[in-house]
């Protein structure tokens, strides 16, 4: 990381030196400093004499901090769809969303009837060590109720997490305890995660595949890939499938490392330049581990940033076969500019350039990021999710691979072969459960009925056999109907097949962990079944 943070700083540093002379010196050239008592003051500008004149003028008392915070997110949204203004209060939790770890109890929750519900905790982390447990409902937190339709994701995540050493004191209700417990929890360091899985998958010719998922890339991303793609080589491993769907992006030199153990020396990775950004190139260094196994990488429309930074080197290389659906397309380059008052902003300085020439960053339109945010519903409107041919490129130029393929430019990357949604299991009955949530609030319940039971199965195969011969469905059919989805025969047969396969997995996960889940889940998945049918070829 030192070797392209540095390198970036000292560049940035200057390019923002020369800039601030220039402004200062044609603002002196232009009279426009104000000298008072030997002092020299830049002269406000015209939004600076706005809020002065409404916090001193205006016929009723105002909140110019609060106006302030107003305009400075209004201004940035004006750029592109990715600069952001990032408020003091939020900026602890999204610098935190890509930390290796951040300090709190050490739950995974999710809230339901407006009530927060522990779905599982934390090996080694506090709330373990007080003796919390998966299925507990959070309803008090330092003696003030805890529940209602105010209750979100973030303020459970604002309210739970502090400063490490920092008490927080809650009350639970257990099943099979009328009483609310409490328990006072000493906050704690907890690992984030970013490689969420990596299992063996058994392909022709008695040769074995190394699966391994990541999930974003986070500060210790590639560390943890790094042990992961050890692991299956030690496991017997030939070749490697890397899924990055729903990889959102992160920390750009951490999917440069994981590119750099896959090229040979000199191999270009990316380079970024934009108007005051001088291009700036990462190259392999030739001192990859993984240079020789064949590797497969599946991407989907919510692949971003770093993942279409680091599938693209591996097409533009002819290094990797690319499989899934076109990613989301996004090439810019931020950088974040601390305030004084403790918020920051995230000003897009550069475009990232993949080794064909290739911008990834799909088209848009400054100021209306509501458009751009929408271009993933008209992929699905106009088909692109279920079928190749209805993909519309808007840069028409030709580029070409190391080898000498043409590749696709105007937006995201165009995997190699390409795996359309498979709806032929969908119904009407299906998507209302789906769309509710309903299989995974299932799930849920379903374990914490059966917990006991369901701790004798220590491994995924072992606790789906058990699932599938206690035939829970007529149980999913009822629970659906009290909360107003009323069962429908034929969609449920054809729907059945899938219903089991997402609600046995979350069954698993809820036990096992995601370590149990995926394999299980992947082994069904249309992308990855194409992924190992390409790799039992040989090619």
């Amino acid at each position: 990381m030192k070797k392209y943070i540095y390198p970036t700083i000292a560049v940035l540093t200057l390019v923002l030196g020369f800039f601030v002379g220039n402004a200062v010196s044609n603002r002196a050239q232009a009279q426009k400093m104000i000298i008072n008592n030997g002092q020299v003051f830049l002269e406000p500008t015209k939004l600076d004499q706005l809020l002065l004149l409404i916090q001193k003028g205006y016929v009723e008392p105002i909140d110019t901090d609060s106006l302030t915070e107003e305009v400075m997110t209004e201004v940035v949204q004006k750029l592109d769809p990715h600069s952001a203004y990032i408020p003091k209060k939020d900026l602890e939790m999204v610098n935190s969303e890509l930390a290796a770890s951040f300090s709190g109890i050490g739950v995974q929750f999710h809230i339901e009837n407006d009530t927060v519900h522990v779905v599982s905790v934390v090996s080694g982390g506090p709330s373990e060590g007080v003796g919390l447990l998966a299925g507990d409902k959070i309803i008090e937190v330092d003696d003030s109720v805890f529940v209602g339709k105010k209750i979100t994701n973030e303020k459970v995540m604002h309210t739970l997490r502090g400063e490490k050493g920092t008490q927080v004191k809650i009350g639970i209700l257990r099943s099979g305890t009328d009483e609310t417990l409490h328990f006072t929890i000493t906050r704690g360091d907890i690992p984030t995660h970013s490689v969420n899985a990596k299992f063996i998958i058994p392909i022709a010719n008695n040769q074995k595949t190394g699966f391994v998922r990541v999930d974003k890339f986070g500060e210790d991303t590639y560390q943890e890939f790094l042990s992961a793609l050890s692991y299956l080589r030690a496991q017997g491993a030939t070749s490697y499938i890397v899924d990055l769907r729903e990889n959102s992006g992160g920390f750009m030199g951490e999917a440069i490392n994981m590119a750099n153990e896959f090229l040979d020396n000199n191999d270009l990775i990316v380079y970024a330049e934009g108007r005051a950004y001088p291009r700036m190139e990462s190259r392999a260094t030739g001192t990859g581990r993984f240079k020789k196994e064949q590797l497969v990488v599946l991407i989907d429309n919510f692949s971003a940033s770093a993942s279409e930074i680091f599938s693209g080197a591996m097409q533009d290389n002819d290094r990797a076969t690319i499989i899934g659906r076109r990613s989301f397309g996004k090439g810019l380059v931020q950088q974040q500019i601390p305030f004084t008052d403790g918020s920051a902003l995230r000003l897009t300085v550069a475009r990232y350039y993949i080794p064909s020439g290739r911008c990834i960053q799909k088209p848009y339109t400054r100021g209306e990021q509501d458009n751009y945010q929408m271009e993933l519903f008209e992929r699905f409107n106009h088909g692109e999710l279920f079928s190749a041919d209805s993909i519309h490129f808007t840069d028409t130029t030709k580029y070409y691979t190391k080898k000498g393929r043409i590749v696709h430019g105007g937006g995201g990357i165009m995997p190699d072969i390409f795996v359309g949604r498979d709806t032929t299991l969908y119904t009407k009955y299906y998507n209302q459960v789906a769309n509710r949530a309903y299989t995974y609030q299932f799930a849920y319940h379903y374990v914490d009925q059966h917990r006991k039971e369901l701790e004798k199965y220590k491994t995924w195969q072992s606790l789906e056999q058990h699932l599938i011969k206690a035939n829970w469905l007529p149980q999913f059919v009822d629970f659906c109907q009290k909360k107003g989805i009323a069962p429908v025969d034929k969609d449920i047969a054809v729907s059945r097949p899938l219903i089991e396969r997402i609600v046995n997995a979350y069954i698993v996960r809820n036990m096992l962990g995601e370590e149990g889940f995926f394999p299980l889940f992947e082994r069904d998945d249309e992308i990855t079944k194409r992924a190992i049918q390409y790799l039992s070829t040989g090619k």
